[in-house]
């Protein structure tokens, strides 16, 4: 690939913190370089009124005849229907010109090369670019619970709510909002939400999740497999315990003083803020890159963030002026890098815009259900679906979808959040959700018979027999990640007289 490829690729990767850093060193480092204005009508390019010299590139003519890539309006009848009828043909053209094609995945390099020789390289692997250099390498409190949250829960929908309970957990690791808001804001019933509460409270920290004092102390407790009868009673009636109520103590949890000794030391050895184990934890500010909004009359509004798009311009005065009074073929040499390396930055910043916004609009017209009606209509989504959408690579789509946010009517989430599991059709209908074919592989192993358990062989029939296309091994992933015995071990399990 060529430097100016792998800077273009290199961008679309990058979050908007670290574009806005790269932006910045660039700006200091290239004096063909200056910031540009929220006004449109004050943009310049090179090669305007002849300010480009001979052999410098320009940024080319597809940037200022291309519209401007700040929004796109989704009409209702742009949406994917819900009941899951083909996708709607769309005509995106890829932002790549034919020079720089992507034909395949690709894996950029480590850092870009100068462009023309001499100045400093625009090198991305330079240890002193990285945000991540300066922040600890310890695992953050929200990164440990997502490993456990994707581990765990299988449901697209069920991981969507976990990801909103844990933007509810205060500093000491406690439930600080409403769950009826999550379950107004999601579409669902607040019974699923306190479903997956119930099974994110097994998460470590022990007693993270809790929502009171009591229900922290008891998470711990049940744990240690030391919440018995009078225990509970003891953690229900905490105040008494810290007004030293011994004898109403004695009574409730029915012990005598030197058990209710024991158990006081065990209800002192616990953490009651089990999230200040990760007070190191560095706060990631996360600004959305796309804004989305419904339109009065249907559909939704898709823009870019203005306050994410890093703005510059090249200058073609400064550009004109040190290339009239260059003298030196090393000057000449060096000016050219300079303009080169302005015109490519320009020029990619542009196409990440315009991708992002492309796929960031697709992926809204494929889960339209979903920001429509709820969570509980989150529909099963893959790279490819997109890619063939808007006739992009899958790497590329991978890079965009990578640390870059959507502010909704539904909450704020990364795009990469949107791609589910699913598995396909026997007939080449809709896909299955791969949470939906786990309970249906539980439901037909808790209805088999003592005298005919399924084989992990004849589930796969049974499953293709209803229109859906999975391989054993799949089966048997699935069946041992809850946690069923296979059949010969459940047909000498039913064999056994009670």
């Amino acid at each position: 690939m060529t430097p100016q490829l792998q800077q273009a690729i290199k961008l679309l990767q990058l979050s908007n913190l670290e574009v806005a850093e790269f932006v910045e060193e660039e700006l200091e480092r290239n004096p063909m370089l200056e910031r540009g204005e929220a006004d449109e009508d004050r943009r310049r390019e090179p090669g305007e009124d002849g300010a480009a010299a001979d052999g410098a590139p320009a940024a080319g003519d597809d940037i200022d005849s291309a519209p401007s890539p700040d929004s796109v309006e989704l009409s209702s009848a742009d949406t994917l229907p819900s009941d899951g009828e083909t996708p709607l043909d769309t005509s995106y053209t890829d932002v790549w010109d034919d020079e720089t094609a992507i034909s395949g995945p690709s894996q950029p390099s480590a850092g870009l090369s100068d462009l023309a020789g001499g100045g400093r390289s625009s090198d991305f692997s330079d240890p002193d670019f990285s945000l991540e250099a300066t922040l600890s390498d310890t695992k953050s409190l929200r990164e440990h619970l997502t490993e456990q949250l994707n581990v765990e829960l299988h449901d697209p929908a069920d991981r969507m709510i976990g990801m909103h309970l844990i933007d509810l957990l205060d500093e000491s690791g406690w439930i600080a909002g409403d769950l009826a808001g999550v379950s107004d804001q999601l579409g669902c019933d607040q019974a699923r939400v306190e479903a997956v509460l119930d099974r994110m409270q097994r998460f470590e920290p022990s007693g993270i999740f809790a929502r009171s004092l009591s229900e922290c102390l008891a998470l711990q407790l049940r744990e240690q497999d030391r919440f018995d009868p009078a225990m509970e009673a003891l953690v229900d009636n905490l105040e008494l315990l810290a007004n030293r109520d011994v004898d109403a103590l004695l009574k409730l949890c029915g012990i005598d003083e030197e058990d209710l000794s024991d158990m006081v030391a065990e209800i002192r050895s616990l953490n009651p803020k089990p999230a200040l184990d990760y007070e190191h934890e560095v706060t990631h500010p996360v600004t959305p890159d796309i804004l989305m909004r419904p339109n009065r009359d249907g559909g939704w509004m898709i823009e870019l963030n203005p306050e994410t798009l890093p703005r510059v311009l090249v200058n073609n005065d400064y550009y004109a002026s040190v290339s009239r009074d260059a003298r030196s073929k090393k000057e000449k040499e060096y000016i050219a890098e300079q303009i080169q390396s302005a015109n490519w930055l320009v020029k990619s910043l542009h196409q990440r815009a315009t991708t992002i916004l492309k796929v960031a609009s697709e992926i809204v017209r494929q889960q339209d259900a979903f920001f429509a009606r709820g969570v509980e209509h989150l529909r099963p989504l893959v790279l490819r679906d997109i890619a063939e959408a808007i006739e992009m690579h899958e790497s590329t789509v991978s890079r965009v979808t990578t640390n870059k946010y959507i502010a909704s009517p539904r909450g704020l989430f990364e795009l990469k959040f949107f791609f589910t599991s699913a598995i396909a059709s026997t007939g080449g209908g809709e896909a299955h959700s791969a949470e939906a074919v786990r309970h249906r592989i539980r439901s037909l192993i808790d209805e088999e018979d003592a005298k005919s358990v399924l084989s992990d062989d004849r589930i796969v029939e049974i499953l293709r027999a209803d229109g859906i296309e999975i391989a054993r091994r799949t089966v048997a992933k699935y069946r041992e990640a809850m946690k069923i015995p296979s059949s010969v071990q459940r047909r000498r399990l039913k064999s056994k007289p009670l």
